[in-house]
């Protein structure tokens, strides 16, 4: 590992009152995640590809940043690994430097479905805060967006 990159774990979950192959199929479609996912501007796929397990999505997203009062808008590659069962792996690579993998499972609780993503964060260490910081609260904003959603369907 480099020095001057900073890593960090976390581990968001919701509970949503939906079955998980509902919820799954929600957090796998592009239309519904810019939806919820509170800094995502716009998604673009580049290409989809058929695994022999499932499939691997590109696509292009448009982020809108906070920084104070002001917006900062940066496009960056990201890509979903979508077995036909399990776990759904997440890839984000933004600028500059910033990284980001993640592991979302859903997993049956006898009020619909447990939605826990484990995300790993790189970043320079001059923007690991902030990015830490902006990133954990997106995403937590986001399991929520899915909670309200079926909460409401």
């Amino acid at each position: 590992m480099n020095w001057w990159i900073a890593h960090a774990d976390r581990t968001l979950s919701e509970q949503v009152p939906a079955p998980p192959d509902a919820v799954r199929d929600f957090y796998v479609d592009l239309e519904n995640i810019k939806l919820v996912h509170p800094l995502i501007v716009s998604v673009e796929t580049v290409s989809r590809s058929e695994t022999p397990d499932g499939y691997v999505q590109s696509y292009r997203v448009i982020d809108r940043i906070p920084l104070g009062p002001f917006t900062m808008q940066i496009t960056y590659q990201a890509r979903l690994h979508v077995p036909r069962d399990g776990d759904v792996l997440t890839e984000a690579d933004q600028s500059p430097g910033v990284r980001l993998r993640g592991t979302v499972s859903f997993e049956p609780i006898e009020t619909g479905t447990r939605v826990t993503e484990r995300i790993r964060i790189a970043a320079p260490r001059l923007l690991a805060a902030v990015t830490i910081r902006e990133a954990v609260k997106a995403h937590t904003e986001m399991l929520a967006g899915i909670r309200r959603h079926f909460a409401s369907a």
